[in-house]
């Protein structure tokens, strides 16, 4: 496909958000074909429902719900959006995705203890995503490692949430080893895959700004992505 899927990904609180918007903007800026998506999509698909639902804890703990159990649901949300996605890529758009497979590796994939079963669950999800359920890979997934601490407070900054019932923190962000061991999977998974980039988002514990992490990924974007883009048509 002429198209290329760039992935921004972290934990929550990460700044993902922003990131994506500001990614968006300055592609269309510079005149390229460019489409957003966010995962999961609350409110627009069966199984994004569901994932409010396991979020809310109304399934158990996020400890209790077997990590291959509750990616089922991740994943078929994403096989939901994949007709759209094959669509736009075909067409030539560059997609920038709030989350994706990754996210789905990283959060569930943390709560396995023993490296060995949790490389044969990547391998499982692996499998269930890209072959079985066939949506695309990503041309680039974006990691932004911001240190968990941070993160955990700026969660609290946010707007309560409608698919929580108005509360601002699901099950996963109340729990700060969730999101510890979500954030070292993603260091593990970004530091072993060739299409990953690591993007260092605070120094000495304080967070950058939000334009000079922009400015990182937009480096990385321009200069492994964009040109390459280019030179395909």
């Amino acid at each position: 496909m002429p198209g290329r899927l760039i992935v921004i990904a972290g934990i929550d609180g990460s700044g993902k958000t922003i990131q994506t918007k500001l990614l968006c903007e300055q592609l269309q800026k510079d005149g390229y074909p460019v489409v957003s998506t966010d995962f999961p999509q609350y409110g627009k698909t069966f199984f994004a429902d569901m994932i409010a639902k396991y979020l809310r804890g109304e399934f158990g703990s996020a400890g209790f719900v077997s990590p291959y159990l509750a990616s089922l649901l991740y994943a078929g949300d994403r096989l939901e959006c994949k007709d759209r996605l094959n669509a736009w890529l075909s067409e030539g758009n560059i997609i920038v995705s709030n989350r994706y497979v990754c996210d789905n590796m990283a959060h569930q994939g943390g709560k396995i203890g023993d490296t060995v079963e949790r490389q044969k669950f990547f391998q499982w999800l692996d499998t269930l995503e890209y072959d079985v359920f066939a949506i695309p890979r990503p041309s680039l997934n974006i990691f932004l490692n911001v240190p968990v601490e941070i993160a955990y407070h700026l969660v609290e900054k946010k707007e309560p949430r409608t698919y929580l019932a108005g509360e601002k923190r699901d099950m996963h962000e109340e729990d700060r080893n969730h999101m510890r061991n979500a954030q070292q999977t993603f260091l593990e998974i970004a530091q072993r895959e060739n299409n990953w980039v690591i993007i260092d988002c605070a120094g000495d514990d304080v967070l950058l700004s939000v334009q000079e992490i922009f400015g990182k990924i937009w480096g990385v974007v321009k200069n492994k992505l964009v040109e390459k883009y280019d030179e395909s048509f």
